[in-house]
């Protein structure tokens, strides 16, 4: 296959799956562009309702790499009759296992809330709108395994069809919840969580009437004498990834925190900086994610060598489209803090965090994509063990350091996370190299 061919498919497979991406962290920025012009406690708490929720969904959101994993390796066998059997079985964990734990988490939300804030008012908010946005959870999990299906199935145009329609009802929707308008009530930063989680399940719904009617002939609900060993390999993937999720989630509270010792206002920033971040790495997610696709169809027809090309010529490709989006970034800071900001001080503040930011997400791109290329061949447990040390044995601790400890503050915190993705850019460009994932069996 040459490299024109080999570039081609990648971008034809990435870009629907980079539009897929967007679903959480568009749905965040939607929320934070929408409250932003309530103040900055209600900037704060949707932040922290939103990283609140994010630890919620982790435990989940190893189902769509492990969904995708499996129908991939299943097409790449040749196996079509019971492609979708990866499907069934991630519905099933969604409703038995998503469903009780989203009563828990509501249930304890006021706890959970507290412990990244001490201010009142931002707690309130925080607690509201996290409950709304977790009342979704089930849906969320269903969504991750249809998202599985499209994108191990090599059709992620139909996720994101669906997804298009989704945000479009969220915006419209939170909007009216927020402000008042169509005769809906004017519920303020918590109307946000309402017309996220409404949007969530509209669009759970009909992924499932087009999965069901697209997986039908491919073993979606049609049990036989592997079904369980798909789920013990379902669950061999996915739970890793979830935990590296949790922990990720987790240390993103954790930072919320440590930025919560040096005022409300860090606080605001850090919510618009991270989701900016985690918007702008999408399209190397997503890139990642077409890597999980092709690398694990490949050893599917038992070609190591292409799926060790795959990995780099997504890497190659993810790093072209880092560059160019983080160009804005360092060049119109300020139109673009504007956005979510109403204060020009802390505008003033964010600029320089903001541009650090910029530099951070093209290093990371190594890392993000090979992470997701590595979960295409099995190597879950590699990327968990790796992830975790790296965020809690390193970042954290020195970001605490740096930040309030130290004095240095956003800044001294944003230099810490500048050189923790460049280190971990190089330690998975190593372990691909290194190729001993080659050897795992699923």
């Amino acid at each position: 296959m040459s490299a024109f061919i080999r570039q081609k498919t990648i971008i034809a497979l990435s870009l629907p799956i980079i539009a897929g991406m967007l679903s959480q962290s568009v749905i965040n920025l939607i929320d934070a562009a929408l409250v932003g012009q309530l103040g900055e406690a209600s900037l704060a708490g949707v932040g922290i309702g939103s990283y609140a929720n994010f630890v919620a969904i982790s435990l989940i959101l190893g189902l769509s790499s492990g969904v995708q994993t499996l129908v991939a390796r299943n097409r790449g066998q040749g196996q079509h009759h019971v492609a979708a059997s990866p499907v069934h079985w991630g519905l099933l964990i969604s409703l038995f296992f998503a469903l009780p734990l989203s009563v828990v988490y509501i249930h304890y939300s006021d706890l959970f809330v507290s412990m990244m804030s001490d201010d009142s008012a931002v707690q309130d908010i925080a607690s509201s709108y996290f409950d709304y946005r977790t009342a979704a959870m089930c849906a969320i999990g269903l969504n991750l395994s249809f998202r599985g299906w499209w994108n191990g199935n090599k059709t992620p145009v139909t996720y994101f069809k669906v997804l298009i329609f989704t945000h479009c009802l969220n915006i419209v929707v939170s909007y009216c919840l927020i402000f008042g308008h169509l005769g809906l009530p004017q519920m303020g930063a918590p109307g946000a969580g309402l017309g996220s989680a409404i949007a969530l399940i509209s669009g759970a719904l009909i992924n499932a009437v087009l999965v069901f009617k697209n997986a039908k002939t491919a073993g979606l609900f049609h049990w036989h004498a592997g079904s369980a060993s798909e789920l013990s390999k379902l669950l061999q993937l996915s739970i890793p990834h979830s935990l590296q999720q949790l922990f990720l989630a987790l240390s993103i509270c954790v930072l919320i925190w440590i930025i919560g010792r040096l005022g409300t206002g860090e606080q605001a920033i850090a919510h618009v900086l991270i989701n900016l971040s985690l918007f702008l790495i999408l399209p190397a997610v997503g890139l990642g994610v077409a890597s999980t696709s092709l690398v694990s169809h490949a050893l599917g027809e038992g070609k190591q060598q292409i799926a060790l090309t795959w990995g780099w010529d997504v890497l190659k490709t993810a790093l072209v489209f880092m560059v160019i989006l983080s160009l804005p970034l360092w060049f119109i800071p300020e139109i673009i803090l504007s956005l979510f900001l109403q204060s020009n001080t802390l505008i003033e503040q964010a600029v320089l965090p903001l541009q650090i930011t910029a530099l951070a997400i093209c290093l990371d791109a190594a890392a993000i994509v090979l992470t997701q290329a590595l979960f295409g061949v099995g190597a879950n447990r590699i990327v968990f063990i790796i992830s975790t040390c790296g965020l809690w044995g390193f970042y954290l601790p020195l970001a605490w350091l740096f930040g309030p400890a130290l004095g240095y503050g956003l800044i001294g915190i944003w230099m810490i996370q500048l050189l923790y993705r460049a280190l971990s850019s190089l330690v998975f460009i190593y372990i691909w190299r290194q190729q001993r994932w080659q050897q795992i069996k699923l």
